[in-house]
């Protein structure tokens, strides 16, 4: 039986799983795939991260290198110089914890530094340096499948042994490698990888088996907020006309046994997991699902 005491420790943050987590996205890049085509000034930045806290983000997940497909490379000094300031003045703060959207070592142990206590990796810590930076910082992490790189991902991505026993299989072998490292698994989050070298097809195969990923012991992060697949299903092309379909899949997700859900959008997204988690059945169903303390 689910303990809905449980919290997951963020640093000195202590947070209630009695409903799904939000993860508000900060992208400090000019090119997000979702809804900025110029570099927001620093000011700005930390005025869009207090707007999230202010519409009750648990988490805001700060990024400087877009990772949408055929995202272009991003320098690490060029990635410190957006994210760092950013992280500092919001984790100055005190207000929720603050999350570093990095594949780097050197970004991960400044914005650690800086105020960050969760480093929220795309790659898995498989970049060189990253594992044992980690390691060495001793914050929770989470663990993302990707299919390839940013650039090529979705060029023609494909699972000869099936898109869920693929994420299962790799995911189980990076958290071996994290616990190896000195990683406690306690602190180790998952992410499938939503739009990461994956099909709509291979997207809604995920999706509706989500809850496979349970077995692997450690909470389920998902970021499914404004994407392709959503514009798939539902004709919008703009992404901020995804927000409706967006906050559908989250809640297919939070019935298959999401812990945090990733969005651009937190306060609709709040409210949809509010209702939720307050309908007695639903309710019964996700205290079936164990979630450890993350120290």
């Amino acid at each position: 039986m689910f303990d809905t005491t449980v919290k997951l420790a963020l640093g000195h943050y202590r947070l209630s799983l009695e409903r799904p987590l939000v993860m508000g996205i900060l992208n400090v890049t000019p090119d997000s795939f979702s809804d900025r085509t110029q570099m927001p000034l620093p000011e700005q930045a930390i005025s869009d991260g207090v707007r999230l806290m202010d519409e009750g983000a648990d988490i805001v997940d700060i990024g400087g290198e877009s990772t949408r497909p055929g995202a272009d490379f991003v320098s690490e000094s060029d990635e410190l110089a957006r994210v760092l300031p950013i992280v500092r003045a919001l984790a100055a703060l005190n207000r929720c914890p603050i999350s570093i959207d990095t594949r780097r070592a050197s970004v991960m142990r400044a914005c650690v530094g800086a105020g960050a206590v969760l480093i929220n990796d795309v790659a898995a810590l498989s970049e060189p340096g990253s594992l044992q930076a980690a390691a060495d910082l001793g914050v929770a992490v989470v663990l993302m499948h990707m299919q390839g790189v940013p650039a090529t991902m979705q060029a023609s991505p494909s699972y000869t042994d099936g898109v869920v026993d693929t994420i299962t299989r790799f995911l189980t072998e990076r958290i071996f490698a994290c616990q190896m490292a000195g990683i406690d698994k306690n602190k180790l989050l998952i992410d499938p990888g939503f739009g990461f070298g994956k099909t709509l097809a291979h997207n809604l195969t995920l999706l509706s088996q989500l809850d496979k990923l349970l077995a692997l012991g450690a909470p389920i992060l998902v970021g499914l907020s404004r994407k392709g697949m959503i514009a798939a299903i539902t004709g919008r092309d703009i992404p901020t006309d995804r927000v409706a379909g967006s906050i559908a899949a989250a809640l297919i997700a939070c019935e298959k046994g999401a812990k945090i859900i990733r969005t651009h959008d937190v306060k609709a997204t709040l409210d949809a997991i509010k209702v939720w988690a307050a309908v007695p059945r639903i309710q019964a169903k996700s205290a079936a699902v164990e979630v450890p303390v993350l120290f």
